[in-house]
């Protein structure tokens, strides 16, 4: 199976975006920590109407991935930094400039119209799995 494959699989167990990106391309990290690791950033940010979950666990991952131990490291934040700026380039040239959840999933999960459409209309299976999708297939070329 591969990690998308695996991305794809938690979400659909009943995790949030975030959290199976992330966990899908957790490292050595075990899944319960990764899954606690990200399960706030889930619904544009525990429902803030911020940045998409599935664009945040993958910023968790990358971060994991090549992301500075010694202050002084400037060459590692750098490589994050472009890692993450093109991760962000290829999921905009499929959903459009907007990152936020709301702008990606059509309402406000921060509200309680928002979260009932979005539940209704079966938000969550129909458009937030694409993007856990988009999201696990860019992050698996990146971190080849």
């Amino acid at each position: 199976m591969t990690r998308s494959e695996d991305a794809r699989r938690i979400f659909q167990s009943g995790f949030s975006c975030s959290q199976s990106t992330f966990a899908a391309f957790r490292g050595g990290l075990d899944l319960e920590t990764a899954l606690k690791i990200a399960q706030a950033m889930g619904g544009g940010m525990a429902h803030l109407g911020l940045t998409c979950g599935a664009v945040t666990g993958a910023f968790l991952a990358i971060g994991l991935r090549y992301g500075r131990t010694r202050a002084d490291d400037q060459a590692a934040k750098e490589k994050t930094y472009e890692v993450m700026t093109e991760f962000a380039r290829r999921f905009k040239s499929r959903h459009g400039d907007d990152l936020s959840c709301p702008a990606l999933i059509g309402c406000d999960l921060a509200t309680p119209e928002g979260a009932r459409e979005a539940k209704e209309k079966g938000y969550f299976e129909s458009r937030c799995a694409g993007f856990v999708r988009d999201a696990a297939d860019i992050l698996e070329d990146l971190l080849k």
